[in-house]
């Protein structure tokens, strides 16, 4: 169930998920956008953090600027080894989502390494110490990534197509070190900033470089990242299609701009799975998210597709990126 917040506390989750404000003083800012103070809107930060509604405020980074490749993975668990096996893909530093759902491949989890290689030699030892098989189902195209959830109106989120630079980007040391410290959930203090000056760097250094990470695409934002079952969306299933090639693009982007939608992708396939069209679909009832499936197949003429509503979230944090 949802948690009652008031219409303030509604309003400072929908602004804090659109990212803070580049200044020395973000939360004054924001304050003066919603009609309050510094100090009300730091308290229930702190109040919605306390709540667990807000899970942490840090800068959203793009692995793939980093020089980082992911892919996803789908594994059939027999229900007397999942303890086990959760623990151990769990433990893995570069695993940063993993799911139990509602399918024959009943475990599903995000992966990130240096190069494709990496990815089959984690794998390929997981596949020997457990004796499964896991399928890697790396991302082809993106068509969306990046979300809001609406705390304020009764739908599911709101639609944002930010699509992401895959490009190398090349960092000074300075930028490194400004960008593994805001990986970290930043404090709520009026100067929340304030920890990266010192070795010579000045405020104006600081923002500065902060700017430059996010124009880089290296930062998509600096925002909170909130618990989305608490703000009443108690739904969420990955939908997974089957599209010919030629009709692949126009799908995705058509999927894409639903709301409820919060990831797609054209992913590879591996033998009995034919579906190469992914999203991810939150809402407040299975009934919502039916009705937009039911729309979608019938518009894209779609004959085949699999629905695989999410039992468990086993893993859910970022991967801290070594950059020094």
């Amino acid at each position: 169930m949802s948690l009652r917040l008031t219409k303030f506390q509604r309003q400072l989750c929908n602004v804090l998920q659109e990212g803070l404000p580049i200044r020395w003083r973000p939360f004054a800012q924001i304050a003066k956008v919603i009609n309050s103070d510094e100090m009300q809107v730091l308290q229930q930060i702190g109040q919605l953090k306390d709540h667990g509604i807000i899970r942490r405020i840090c800068a959203l980074t793009n692995y793939r600027a980093l020089g980082m490749t992911g892919t996803l993975v789908a594994a059939h668990v027999p229900v007397e080894s999942l303890a086990e096996v959760a623990e151990a893909i769990n433990s893995l530093e570069n695993v940063s989502h993993n799911y139990r759902r509602n399918h024959y491949y009943n475990l599903w989890f995000t992966l990130q390494a240096e190069t494709p290689a990496q990815i089959e030699v984690v794998l390929t030892n997981l596949s020997g110490r457990f004796d499964i098989d896991f399928h890697s189902l790396p991302a082809k195209r993106v068509f969306k990534l990046d979300v809001r959830f609406d705390a304020i109106e009764d739908r599911s989120q709101k639609s944002v197509l930010c699509p992401l630079s895959s490009v190398l980007c090349s960092l000074s040391s300075v930028q490194k070190l400004i960008l593994s410290k805001l990986q970290d959930d930043l404090e709520l203090v009026e100067e929340p900033f304030a920890f990266l000056c010192g070795e010579g760097l000045a405020k104006q250094n600081v923002l500065r470089i902060i700017k430059e990470l996010i124009d880089k695409s290296v930062i998509r934002r600096i925002a909170a990242v909130v618990d989305h079952h608490k703000l009443g969306f108690v739904a969420n299933v990955l939908f997974a299609c089957e599209v010919p090639q030629e009709r692949i693009i126009q799908a995705g982007q058509r999927l894409a701009r639903f709301g409820m939608v919060s990831h797609c992708y054209e992913r590879g396939t591996f033998e009995n799975w034919p579906y190469n069209l992914f999203a991810m679909m939150h809402g407040r009832s299975m009934g919502q998210i039916q009705r937009v499936i039911n729309k979608f197949v019938k518009a894209e003429k779609i004959d085949s597709f699999q629905l695989l509503p999410t039992a468990a979230e086993l893993k859910k944090q970022p991967v801290k990126h070594k950059l020094l």
